[in-house]
Formats: C-alpha cells, sequence, structure tokens
C-alpha cells in the first residue's frame, strides 16, 4: 500500500467527530433504552439549516479522505459503499452513546445526514479519480514534494484550521502550559497525588511587545519550515511561504471576526504583529536555498523558543473570557473542532522534525 496523506486525515476527521459528538464528556447516565432506540424515536418537531448543514458536511471529509485511503489500499470496485458503511458505523455509534448524555440529543434525522454527508464525500472522491483529477494532484506533489512528504503535508493542511481556534498571542498555537497545570491541580487536589504534581517556580508575567513580536516571528517561521523540510526547489519553496503569509493573515482576519465581530477582523495587526509577520518573511527567506535538514533543524528550534516563551505568560481575563464564549456559546460544536488542533499542532511538529532529523542521521550513516 502506497503511503498516503489520506489515511491520517482520515483519522482525524474520526477523532474531531467524536470529540463534536460527545462534547462535553460529563454527567453520563443510564435512562434504560438501549443504544439504538434512536432509529424508532419520533424526529424532531424543529430543525434549522444548520443542523443540516453541520451534519451533512461534517461527515463528508471524513467519506472523502476514506474514499482515497481505500483507492490508496489497491481496491477499484465498492469503494464507495465501503467508505459510506463505515462512516454510517462511526455516526450510529455516535448516536447511541448520545443516548447516555444529557446534553446531547440522538436522533434518527442526525445519523441519515451524516450518512448522506460521507456518501457524498465519497461519491466526490471517485468522481475525482474517475476523472484523472487525482492524478494530476499526485503528478503535483510528486513534482513539489519528496517521496515520503505525507505526514508533513498532513500538518500542512491542518494548520490553517488550528488557526482559528482564539489565541492571545496572533499565530501563537500550542499555549496550553497553564491550562493543563489547572487542570492537574484541580484533578488530584485534595488526593495522596497532590504533593506530585509540578508547578512553577515563579510568577507568570505577561509578555513584552518584544516578547509578541518574537512570538509572531516564530509562528509565521515554524508552518514556512515545515514545507521547506518537504518541497523540493527554492522557487516552489518561495510561493508556498506567499500562501503561508496569506493564510496567516486570512485566518486570524477570520478567528479575530467569530470572536469580536467582523468589526474588529483587523484590530489584532498592531505594530509587534506586523514586525514579526515582516521579520518572520524576512528570515523565511534565508532558508529558501538551503537545505531539508537545516529547516527542521531550525524548525525543532524555532518551536521550543516560540512554546518557551508563550507558555511563560498567562492568558488575560480578556482572553479568556473570549474562550468562554466559544466554549458555552455559539461556538460550542466547532469549539471542539478546532481547540485541539491549536493546543497541539505545534507539539506534532515538533514530534515531526525530531522523526525526520533522526530518519535523516541514520541514513548518512
Amino acid at each position: 500500500m502506497r503511503k498516503t496523506s489520506a489515511w491520517p486525515l482520515s483519522q482525524i476527521c474520526v477523532a474531531l467527530i467524536i470529540y463534536a459528538s460527545l462534547y462535553p464528556f460529563d454527567h453520563w447516565r443510564d435512562q434504560g433504552l438501549v443504544p439504538w432506540s434512536f432509529l424508532t424515536a419520533p424526529w424532531p418537531k424543529y430543525w434549522t439549516g444548520f443542523d443540516v448543514a453541520s451534519n451533512v458536511l461534517g461527515y463528508a471529509p471524513l467519506g472523502f479522505f476514506l474514499t482515497l485511503s481505500v483507492m490508496r489500499m489497491g481496491w477499484r470496485t465498492w469503494v464507495v459503499t465501503v467508505a459510506t458503511l463505515a462512516a454510517a458505523g462511526l455516526s450510529f455509534t455516535m448516536e447511541g452513546l448520545q443516548s447516555y448524555l444529557p446534553a446531547r440529543v440522538p436522533s434518527l434525522p442526525d445519523f441519515l445526514l451524516n450518512t448522506l454527508g460521507a456518501w457524498i464525500g465519497a461519491v466526490l472522491a471517485s468522481s475525482l479519480e474517475g476523472l484523472g483529477l487525482l492524478r494530476r494532484w499526485s503528478q503535483f506533489r510528486a513534482r513539489w514534494f519528496v517521496r515520503d512528504a505525507y505526514m508533513a503535508l498532513v500538518l500542512m493542511a491542518v494548520w490553517p484550521a488550528a488557526l482559528l481556534f482564539p489565541v492571545a498571542v496572533p499565530l501563537g498555537l500550542g499555549q496550553v502550559w497553564e491550562r493543563v497545570e489547572d487542570a492537574l491541580t484541580s484533578a488530584f487536589d485534595a488526593t495522596p497525588f497532590e504533593d506530585w504534581i509540578p508547578l512553577r517556580a515563579f510568577e507568570l508575567e505577561p509578555l513584552l511587545p518584544g516578547a509578541e513580536l518574537l512570538c509572531v516571528m516564530l509562528g509565521l517561521l515554524v508552518p514556512c519550515l515545515l514545507g521547506f523540510g518537504v518541497i523540493r526547489q527554492a522557487g516552489q519553496r518561495f510561493l508556498y511561504m506567499l500562501a503561508v503569509v496569506a493564510l496567516a493573515l486570512g485566518m486570524s482576519a477570520l478567528s479575530a471576526a467569530l470572536s469580536y465581530g467582523p468589526a474588529h477582523a483587523w484590530t489584532w495587526l498592531d505594530l509587534p504583529v506586523v514586525l514579526g509577520l515582516s521579520f518572520g518573511v524576512l528570515v523565511a527567506l534565508v532558508f529558501l536555498p538551503l537545505s531539508a535538514r537545516t529547516s527542521w533543524a531550525f524548525l525543532l528550534l524555532a518551536v521550543l523558543v516560540q512554546q518557551s516563551v508563550l507558555n511563560q505568560s498567562p492568558e488575560s481575563a480578556y482572553f479568556a473570557q473570549t474562550l468562554q464564549t466559544w466554549e458555552q456559546g455559539r461556538f460550542i460544536r466547532f469549539h471542539g473542532l478546532v481547540q485541539w488542533l491549536g493546543w497541539l499542532w505545534p507539539y506534532a511538529v515538533m514530534v515531526q522534525a525530531l522523526i525526520r532529523l533522526t530518519r535523516e542521521r541514520s541514513a548518512q550513516n
């Protein structure tokens, strides 16, 4: 089986669907009903366009990537059926588990719309393959990227979605240590393990403008170096860098618009941020002609420095209020789809950089 980015992307879809379907994961209870009782329950009296669209679109990427994965395994028949049935099985399981959650209401229409979305995604993937469009993508990938770039491509594809989650510092993904520390302290409070929790030996200090500039610069440089590690030529790297800058601006503006309103879409673009973006572009230009190994080495260093600086600063009260809006308000479903991407993406990049550097060192020896 040829290694493909479609399989890990399909597993990301599965993880996000599970999180969005079972959030907030608490107050489980048994109502005395079998998990499949939703199949014969009355249909909901009230539907909204958002409910229909979210159920269809939520499973369409899963059907798409599952179909691609099955085709890359060598299957040529029944690929749409296999992918649709797999997605339908996941939806059935999620609806059944929702019967144990008081905050969620399982329903047959949701299951049918999920299955429809998966089928649409599967048909789209199969049609694109039949028209030869996916073959063109394979040819483009062979021209632009090294042979074993599939995991880096997954991280590159996920990065724009990760930017949608609100961040205290623009492009400052991964600022999660304070939350982890608070969660561990709360979980083990008044237990024998309370003294085992590692606590900071210093108070968190707000970021100075210079530190914010550094975090923004590294936040732009990290996805650039990630691409440089697998893109073949300097000219191709330059075009990719321009795409990264455009996505950084566009997705950050969209996140601000969703968080604070359309009128505030560009308020985050102050002087330290503009300077950080500018310096990030200049530093990325320096790496255009350098080797992939150099890019991976400096990528690892950039992630370590950025996370060290970011996680030594606290989240402001205003930012915490914004997160509460996402977590408990109108973005509750979407919140589940992007928060883990925003928190974990830099650490996944760090692991990938370590793997690539170790592999290249072993190859040299």
